[in-house]
């Protein structure tokens, strides 16, 4: 039998199909008879002060009781310790014999951007060469500067010339400066490019190849740019000569560059979808070769004369198919001569439960990271004798291996190890000898005397097996009763992977909580099949895959359903606000943050059309009616009981709008089921834009599923 809310929602759609009419008397648009029946459109104005209104409203009534809690200020304290402490590993890239760090503390709450020389850095000296201090820039330039880590962009081999990306507020979009590593300054009258999504190539100190704004029709439909142009110094940026313009329906076009010792080999990539590209090489007189990688493959990098790609879709060479999930070369200089591909030489082959994961060049050779079973190992492969040999680095057992990025003409690479219970270690890895020195450690940051963990398999729906591991007490019994947090992620190709819990142990485990992650399809543990096997018309078995997760912790007497939460970010919102909505039962607890949720306009929130080679597109009558089915903004009933959620999100947020959050919020409250809601006025898609504000967002999560996971028999607010 129908719902009423069903019945209702198809009784309205047959009125507007017969009367809804466009100002010009033309039958409206399946968006728009969705316009007219959606009374919280007005929450998509991110600014608005209707909007804001709200927003500041929801996060009062929050406040109220997540801040107001006396947890609350021990639970901050305690995270701030952690995120703050000045035993942390100084992590950063190596470059041109520094390693080049960003540092925030309780000091430089923006943060510091400094460098040391690798030998100073071996031997824990304190001698860091402070570059730039963004605390001090915010209050000399009365800007809300916040660091861009990921945009930042150097010349190399050197590294002292670097294009620095600084966000107002935390967004994707930012202004990128010429910085001068030598004199620690800004380049009086530099390159610098206006605040929007962009991006820089170095291709010489006087010439950059920019993708950005250029005004009218240079961006795509998904708002990233879709022109490349080659930007010389001392001219504007409006007469830099056009190298490339892609289409509107493309997700983006590109710089980018591959860096040997004959200096930068610039690039320009066009994605005609968020998992497929055509690469571009440039050549000295402004020429483009288009390079005969295939759409759904990753240029990785250049070792000694040969191209680095990893595939995504399997790949037809001289009567030779080389698998989807591979890393395989050419000799470029080779194609570039003879306009074909001669040989293709294979690095990494994966197995049934092995997948790539990570590929750094170094002067020495190419390291790799791959899991085995979800697990992380590294190898080192040379090229010699017109073929590639592989040999493994030791590394501890059972543990996440992550490499930082170095450099070509580095004879060395970082290697960050981790476990759940074990804190980081950093190994300096030498590329010729592949001898690994731990360099340095943290101590622990919660007591895992008394904590254990294992592996276990769920059941999806399709038979398929799902693994997922769970930390939980030594002593916990199997009567229902621990409180258990899953987390999830399932979606472009991203692993979920063991990492040191650091807060998540002081607040949640050393408190008698269990902590699990899920490794369902649409990751990439398992190579890109994995990711396939979720993407599209198949999005549900996502889903699926997480609530047989769910339904196996109860099963083995590790949880019930009144002492398990669950918890996802961005994509991972999408997947908590898919089981709440569908399995309900399951649940007391729901964290949804910065995440995506009304599914059937997230291509008219930019950026959001760049993912429909992920979820499909709402306007394609099919795919509206499969994503129909699980979009959670669309499937709220009145009828239903739903555990009390918690909706993050930020305001400065361009890469998900905080729209989906809103606008779920409040269709719950309307539909009568009670809410927390909170949204950060700045932090972008990371939801904090500094430490502070991180230790805010833990505070507030942590006391959120204390209360409704351990405090009354797990019966919450």
């Amino acid at each position: 039998m129908l719902s009423r809310t069903l019945l209702t929602f198809l009784l309205l759609s047959v009125f507007l199909a017969g009367c809804a009419r466009t100002d010009e008397g033309q039958p409206a648009s399946v968006e728009q008879h969705e316009a007219a029946a959606d009374p919280y459109l007005w929450l998509e104005e991110v600014d608005s002060e209707r909007a804001l209104d709200w927003v500041r409203e929801q996060n009062a009534a929050t406040d109220k009781t997540l801040r107001s809690d006396p947890r609350y200020a021990v639970y901050r304290q305690e995270t701030l310790a952690i995120l703050t402490s000045t035993d942390r590993i100084p992590s950063g890239s190596l470059r041109g014999g520094y390693v080049y760090n960003f540092w925030q503390d309780d000091t430089h709450v923006r943060g510091i951007w400094r460098r040391i020389s690798l030998q100073d850095y071996r031997n824990n000296s304190t001698k860091w060469q402070i570059l730039l201090d963004l605390d001090k820039l915010a209050e000399q330039e009365n800007e809300n500067w916040v660091w861009s880590a990921r945009d930042i962009r150097c010349l190399p081999p050197r590294y002292e010339r670097c294009m620095i990306a600084l966000s107002r507020g935390g967004g994707d979009a930012n202004v990128k400066r010429e910085f001068d590593v030598r004199s620690s300054s800004f380049v009086e009258n530099g390159f610098r490019l206006p605040e929007a999504k962009s991006g820089a190539l170095w291709v010489d100190e006087d010439t950059l190849l920019v993708n950005t704004d250029f005004g009218p029709d240079s961006m795509t439909d998904s708002g990233y740019a879709r022109v490349v142009k080659r930007w010389r110094r001392g001219t504007t940026l409006e007469s830099a000569d056009t190298l490339y313009t892609g289409e509107r329906s493309d997700v983006w076009v590109a710089a980018s560059g591959l860096f040997d010792d004959s200096g930068v080999v610039p690039l320009i990539k066009r994605a005609v979808s968020f998992f497929e590209q055509e690469v571009f090489l440039v050549t000295k007189n402004n020429a483009l070769i288009r390079l005969p990688t295939p759409r759904q493959a990753a240029i990785k990098g250049l070792y000694r004369g040969q191209l680095l790609v990893e595939l995504s879709e399997n790949w037809p060479v001289n009567g030779e198919v080389y698998a989807q999930g591979s890393l395989v070369s050419f000799s470029l200089a080779d194609f570039l001569q003879h306009d074909k591909i001669d040989t293709v030489h294979t690095l990494f082959l994966p197995a049934e439960r092995t997948s790539l994961q990570q590929v750094r060049t170094t002067s020495d050779a190419v390291m790799v990271t791959v899991l085995d079973n979800v697990i992380g190992k590294l190898m080192a492969y040379t090229f010699s004798q017109e073929a590639w040999h592989g040999q493994m680095v030791e590394m501890p057992d059972m543990a996440m291996v992550n490499l930082h990025y170095g450099g070509i003409a580095e004879p060395a690479v970082f290697a960050d190890v981790e476990s759940f219970l074990i804190p980081d270690s950093l190994y300096l890895v030498d590329s010729r000898s592949l001898a690994a020195e731990r360099i340095k450690s943290v101590p622990d940051r919660f007591d895992a005397a008394n904590a254990t963990v294992n592996q276990y398999n769920a059941v999806s729906a399709d038979g398929t097996r799902i693994p997922y591991f769970i930390v939980q007490p030594a002593n916990s019994k199997p009567d229902g009763s621990t409180p258990t947090l899953l987390y999830g992620y399932g979606g472009f190709q991203i692993s979920s992977t063991p990492a040191y819990l650091g807060t998540t142990g002081k607040l949640w485990l050393e408190r008698g909580g269990a902590y699990v992650v899920a490794n369902i399809r649409g990751g990439n543990e398992f190579g890109p099949q994995w990711h396939r096997a979720a993407m599209l018309e198949n999005r549900q078995r996502s889903y699926d895959d997480f609530i047989a997760v769910a339904e196996d912790l109860i099963a083995r007497g590790i949880t019930s359903p009144e002492r398990l939460g669950i918890y996802g970010r961005s994509n991972g919102g999408l997947l908590v606000g898919v089981a709440l909505t569908q399995r309900p039962d399951l649940f007391n607890a729901a964290a949804s943050f910065v995440p995506l949720l009304d599914m059937l306009r997230y291509t008219e929130l930019p950026p959001g059309a760049s993912w429909m080679a992920e979820y499909g597109d709402p306007a394609d009558p099919e795919m509206r009616r499969i994503i129909s089915a699980y979009s959670p903004y669309q499937n709220i009933r009145a009828d239903v009981k739903y555990p009390k959620a918690l909706f993050y999100t930020s305001t400065r947020d361009d890469r998900v709008h905080p729209g989906h959050a809103r606008k779920m919020a409040a269709r719950m409250l309307e539909n009568g089921h009670p809410v927390y809601y909170y949204e950060n006025m700045e932090g972008g898609h990371g939801g904090a834009a500094n430490q502070l504000q991180q230790a805010d967002l833990q505070a507030l999560l942590y006391v959120y599923l204390t209360r409704q996971l351990m405090d009354d028999a797990g019966r919450g607010d």
